[in-house]
C-alpha cells in the first residue's frame, strides 16, 4: 500500500489545503480494514478522499487522509438484472467508459464526470432531468467499512435502517469500498444547444422542463440572454463528437479562461463580458450515447455555491436573482446554472421529499465573491434553499434542523456506526454540532 507522509494537499478548486501526516492509497478492500483499525488503535481521525472536488473543508485533515483512487474498477455488470458493481474509488468517466463499451450507462450524470462513485454519492451529486433523481438515487446496495473495521453491506435488504442514512453520508458513517448500481441499456440522446430571450424563457420555463428528458439553462448576469440545452431519444445514428469536444474546450475552457483573466484584472470589465459571452453563444445539434453528452470538460477553476428549492419556487427565484444582481452591480461574469431534480427518500439529500430546482452560483478564482453569494444565499433560504453539500454555503446545524426533518435520525445512525467520532474533521463536527 503506497503511503506519502507530510506533504501538502489541495483540493481542485483549492479553496482549502491541508498536511495530513499521512496520506494513504489503498488497493484493496482488506487494506482500508487495516487503515481503519490501526488508527482506532493508535487514535487518528480519518477522511477519505476521491477527486477532490468538494469546495468545503469536507477531508480536511492533519490526521489521516485516504485516497480511494487506487481501489478503482468495474467489477462485474449484470445484465440481466440490469446492475454494474463498482469499486468505490472508480471514477465517473471510467464507469461510462467501462459500461459504454458493452452497450450500458448510468441514467443520469452531472456536468462534471470526474469524482469518483464514493464522493458522488457522498455528498448528493446531481445531473438534470426531472424523471430522474440524483446519483445516489441509482444505488441498490453498498459496502462500507465501519468505525470497528468491518465490512457492512447495506440495501433494502440487508441492514435496511442503515440504507437512507449512508446514501448521502458525507463521508462520516465510514469508507464506501463498494456500490452497485441500476443501469440501463446505452440510450442515443439529440443535444441540442441554443440561445434564447429570457422572456421566451419565462413565459415557456414548465414546458421545458416538463417536456425535455433533461434539460437546464444558463442565465448569463446583466443580458436578456439565456443559453438552454435539452437532450433527447432519438432515432439517428451517433455521431462523432471530436469537432463538438473541441469546441467545447476551445471556447468553454481556454477562451474563458482568458475572458476571466480580463475580468480578474479589471474587474470592471465584467458587466461587458458576460453579456459578450451571451452574445457568443451558438447553435448546436448533435447525436451521441449518453454518457458522452453528460459531462463536459471544467478547465477554468471557480468557488461555487448551489441550492436545491422547490421546483414550484423556480421561476419567482431566478426573477429575484436576475433583479439583485442588477440592483446590486456585483462583478460578475460566470452563468448561472440551472437544473432540475426529481424527489426522493434520502434522509440528507437536498432533493428529499421534493421535486427540486438547482441554481448554482459561480465566480472566478481569485475574484472577491463574499458578497456576491452571501446575497444568494439569502435568496435560496427565502425559497427553503438546502445546500448542495459538496458546494461553498454557511449553514449551521440549527439552520439545517428545520430543513432536513430525518437529520436528527441521521445524527443517531451516525453515533451508533461511529461512536468514537473516527470519521469525523473540525468542518464536520462544525457543520453537525460537537457530539455529532
Amino acid at each position: 500500500m503506497k503511503t506519502v507522509q507530510g506533504r501538502r494537499w489541495k483540493n481542485w478548486a483549492h479553496t482549502f489545503d491541508s498536511v495530513p501526516e499521512k496520506l494513504l492509497y489503498p488497493s484493496s478492500i482488506d487494506e482500508v480494514c487495516e487503515i481503519v483499525i490501526e488508527a482506532a488503535k493508535l487514535g487518528k481521525k480519518i477522511r477519505v478522499v476521491g477527486a477532490g472536488h468538494s469546495f468545503t473543508s469536507l477531508v480536511k485533515t492533519d490526521n489521516w487522509l485516504v485516497s480511494l483512487d487506487q481501489l478503482s474498477g468495474v467489477e462485474k455488470v449484470d445484465e440481466q438484472a440490469g446492475t454494474a458493481t463498482v469499486l468505490g474509488g472508480t471514477r465517473l468517466f471510467k464507469i461510462g467508459e467501462a459500461l459504454g463499451n458493452i452497450g450500458y450507462a448510468q441514467e443520469n450524470l452531472g456536468d462534471i464526470n470526474v469524482q469518483s462513485i464514493a464522493g458522488a454519492i457522498s455528498t448528493g451529486t446531481h445531473g438534470t432531468g426531472l424523471k430522474f433523481g440524483n446519483i445516489s438515487t441509482q444505488v441498490l446496495e453498498l459496502s462500507l467499512v465501519t468505525a470497528a473495521g468491518e465490512v457492512l453491506v447495506i440495501s433494502e435488504k440487508s441492514n435496511p435502517d442503515y440504507f437512507k442514512a449512508c446514501l448521502v453520508s458525507l463521508g462520516s458513517l465510514g469508507i464506501i469500498v463498494k456500490v452497485t448500481l441500476k443501469i440501463t441499456k446505452s440510450p442515443v440522446y439529440e443535444y441540442n444547444s441554443q440561445k434564447i430571450d429570457y422572456s421566451r424563457l419565462e413565459a415557456q420555463l414548465e414546458q421545458y422542463i416538463e417536456q425535455n428528458r433533461h434539460f437546464e439553462f444558463y442565465l448569463f448576469p446583466y443580458s436578456n440572454i439565456v443559453q438552454i440545452k435539452t437532450m433527447n431519444n432519438t432515432a439517428k445514428k451517433p455521431q462523432s463528437l471530436s469537432l463538438h469536444n473541441f469546441t467545447n474546450l476551445l471556447l468553454e475552457n481556454y477562451l474563458f479562461f482568458i475572458l476571466s483573466e480580463i475580468c480578474r484584472l479589471f474587474p470592471r470589465s465584467s458587466r461587458f463580458i458576460s453579456r459578450l459571452s451571451a452574445k457568443g453563444v451558438g447553435t448546436t445539434e448533435i447525436a451521441a450515447h449518453s454518457y458522452q453528452l453528460f459531462a463536459t470538460p471544467r478547465l477554468v477553476r471557480f468557488r461555487e455555491i448551489e441550492y436545491s428549492i422547490p421546483l414550484h419556487h423556480m421561476k419567482a427565484a431566478i426573477q429575484e436573482i436576475r433583479q439583485c444582481i442588477e440592483l446590486e452591480k456585483y462583478r460578475v461574469h460566470f452563468p448561472i446554472e440551472c437544473r432540475t431534480v426529481k424527489a426522493d427518500d434520502i434522509w440528507l439529500s437536498p432533493s428529499y421529499e421534493r421535486d427540486s430546482a438547482y441554481i448554482a452560483f459561480h465566480m472566478y478564482k481569485g475574484m472577491p465573491y463574499e458578497n456576491y453569494f452571501r446575497d444568494m444565499e439569502r435568496i435560496m433560504r427565502k425559497y427553503e434553499g438546502r445546500p448542495h453539500w459538496g458546494k461553498m454555503h454557511k449553514l449551521t446545524k440549527e439552520q439545517l434542523l428545520p430543513l432536513y426533518p430525518k437529520l436528527p435520525d441521521f445524527l443517531a445512525v451516525r453515533e451508533e456506526l461511529d461512536p468514537h467520532e473516527l470519521f469525523l474533521n473540525e468542518y464536520m463536527k462544525e457543520l453537525f454540532g460537537e457530539g455529532c
